[in-house]
């Protein structure tokens, strides 16, 4: 059982942030594609914000929408909503309107910070971010137990459930990591990569509070290796914050930028670090090329609860966080002995407050601490890991149905419910398939049943684009096993019912942690054709290609698809493509045909023959 000592709790951001303001002024604080802020101008355009929060009678324990483009506003709005005393809900605004109109019900927002109005905010107080010369609201003086955000994670039962964190839980995650040595002493330049809807971009953009200068990625700068190479140097970049499958599609671009003089330190969270990957990044620290750290936690517990660096032999989670208890107990609470299975249990002021409007399932996963003496609780995880004699935990699996995709948190449960809610379906079950790739296996009522195509379209409107399966495949009956449950090992491919099951893919779009991609990248993806149509161009080579270009970029969908048949008229989205892949697209078409690609160009073009007469055009540009 790995336990740390109890420490005193540290001060609250906010007030971290007026000891900064005061101290340096000056300093640039925020930089975005729409601008920067220094420190005092941070100051001045947050106190406005919470004073006009606060002239609407919002206070502590109230919950303020967020819901705005990535900029500088992205930092000047949760911090004012903290200097109000409130807690922020991030809404972003790719997800679909019916999704944003539940979590607002849910969250039960007072306020709504965003740069134009949605349908869904009828009733809600409306606020734009810019200066009005209003005055700053008098100083609060924030309880630990105050919320300090509500963030929606995917649920079980077909509704996304809000988690509510507390402000001392942000700030013991602060402190933890600066005495873990994760955020190192001394002025740091950081990159806001995550969305805001995901957890992991707390950790990033609190840094402000601590005097680090913050980078707003846009998402072009976030798909797009060459421009994110490029703007880490420009700016001078020290900290990178991202997934492990965000990692794979950038290493190759930022590993040979890598030196001595200027070592990046990337924080990798989100998702378990790949054995060969922990290697590589063990292997660049050893030659003081690129600095790693592991992080590891869930929503419920504020972020990260264990942290380690990356070297030596992996992949593991490292050791608590100060302030952090972590238990290891089997099925009947008890710790389970070194080098044995069992459920991670977390403790500590890090734990949230509980799930906003649902008691039950807040009891349930958080329970009685019976190593405590204070009656504090612990959360019940659901990972299943196993304890070195070292302390380190090593992270072995799920112990239900939540799985992982691109680092968002992801419960089949969810997916299904939304296959179920169409009328013609009376079936369905989600999986996933090489960890990232989902699937979903529905019946019909009948001849009247939705098309994949039409069910697609159905999960799009309820689901964010990360949750949207790559192939819709339509069964006469689930199979099940002995038991009654789905034999989800009997259920077929998609290659198995489909001429070309390319043409039951996904036409979502999603980002590299796992968020929507603008809307005008999402309605540029569409399925692709059936068989016959692409066939219909036909020519000498393979599956109808037409010229070098075309045969180029078939090969190199063929090698990060996994696919041996492509044709001129398939649609990259739909033959299970996404960000992350398309990262691996841009870095091989630049070694093969010598132009860069940038990633937004593939949404544009999603269509393989689209895309090769536009990367044609770029090629006779650049010899013109």
């Amino acid at each position: 059982m790995a336990e740390t000592r109890e420490l005193p709790l540290p001060a609250d951001p906010v007030d971290r942030f007026r000891q900064t303001v005061r101290a340096v002024p000056g300093r640039t604080a925020v930089i975005g594609p729409d601008g920067a802020l220094t420190f005092a101008e941070l100051d001045a355009r947050t106190a406005d914000l919470a004073g006009r929060l606060h002239a609407l009678g919002i206070g502590p324990g109230d919950r303020v929408g967020v819901g705005l483009p990535r900029g500088t506003d992205w930092v000047v709005a949760p911090l004012a909503v903290w200097r109000a005393g409130a807690a922020y809900v991030p809404l972003d605004p790719a997800h679909p309107e019916a999704r944003l109109t539940r979590v607002a019900a849910d969250a039960g927002l007072r306020a709504l910070v965003t740069d134009a109005a949605p349908a869904w905010s009828t009733g809600i107080p409306v606020l734009v971010p810019g200066p009005t010369g209003t005055t700053a609201p008098p100083r609060v003086a924030p309880a630990a137990q105050d919320p300090a955000y509500v963030i929606h994670t995917s649920g079980s039962t077909g509704t996304p459930k809000g988690v509510e964190t507390c402000r001392g839980g942000v700030a013991a995650l602060v402190a933890g990591l600066e005495q873990r040595g994760v955020y190192a002493d001394g002025h740091r330049v950081v990159a806001w990569n995550a969305s805001m809807s995901f957890d992991a971009s707390v950790q990033q953009w609190v840094r402000v509070c601590r005097g680090d200068t913050l980078v707003v990625l846009d998402d072009a700068d976030r798909t797009d290796p060459h421009r994110l190479a490029a703007l880490l140097a420009e700016h001078g970049v020290t900290d990178l914050d991202l997934t492990p499958s965000h990692w794979e599609a950038l290493a190759p671009h930022l590993l040979p930028q890598a030196a001595p003089e200027r070592m990046l330190r990337l924080l990798i969270g989100g998702e378990p670090v790949p054995p060969r990957m922990w290697r590589e990044l063990a292997e660049a620290y050893t030659e003081g090329r690129i600095e790693a750290y592991n992080l590891y936690g869930p929503t419920e517990t504020t972020v990260d609860a264990t942290a380690c660096r990356i070297e030596g032999p992996g992949p593991h989670l490292g050791s608590p966080l100060p302030r952090v208890r972590a238990y290891v107990l089997d099925a009947a609470l008890r710790p389970a002995p070194a080098g044995t299975a069992g459920e991670l249990y977390l403790a500590g002021p890090g734990l949230a407050n509980g799930y906003t409007g649902r008691p039950a399932l807040t009891a349930e996963r958080f329970v009685a601490d019976p190593f405590a003496a204070d009656g504090t609780r612990m959360y019940r995880s659901g990972d299943e890991v196993r304890q070195g004699a070292d302390g380190t935990l090593e992270f072995l699996g799920r112990t239900d149905r939540q799985v992982k995709v691109r680092g968002f948190r992801v419960e089949l449960g969810e997916i299904e419910a939304a296959l179920r809610s169409h009328p013609g379906v009376t079936g369905a079950v989600a999986t996933v398939r090489e960890g990232t790739v989902l699937l979903a296996h529905y019946v019909t009522s009948g001849g009247s049943g939705p098309t994949p195509e039409e069910l697609r379209a159905h999960t799009a409107a309820a689901l964010p684009g990360y949750m949207v399966p790559a192939a819709f495949v339509a069964l006469d009956v689930l199979p099940m096993t002995v038991s009654g449950k789905v034999d989800v090992r009997a259920l077929p491919a998609p290659e198995a019912v489909t001429e070309r099951s390319g043409a039951d893919g996904s036409s979502s779009a999603s980002s590299a942690d796992g968020s929507n991609s603008s809307n005008s990248f999402n309605s540029s993806s569409t399925s692709s054709t059936s068989s016959s149509s692409s066939s219909s161009s036909s020519s000498n080579s393979p599956g109808g290609l037409h010229g070098e270009i075309e045969e180029l970029i078939a090969g190199v969908w063929s090698e990060v698809l996994g696919r041996d048949d492509i044709h001129p008229d398939d649609d990259f989205f739909a033959l299970g493509g996404h960000s992350l892949v398309a990262l691996r697209v841009v870095s091989r078409l630049k070694k093969r045909i010598g132009v860069v690609v940038p990633t937004k160009d593939i949404y544009r073009h999603p269509r393989l023959r689209d895309l090769a007469g536009h990367a044609e055009s770029l090629r006779a540009g650049r010899t013109a």
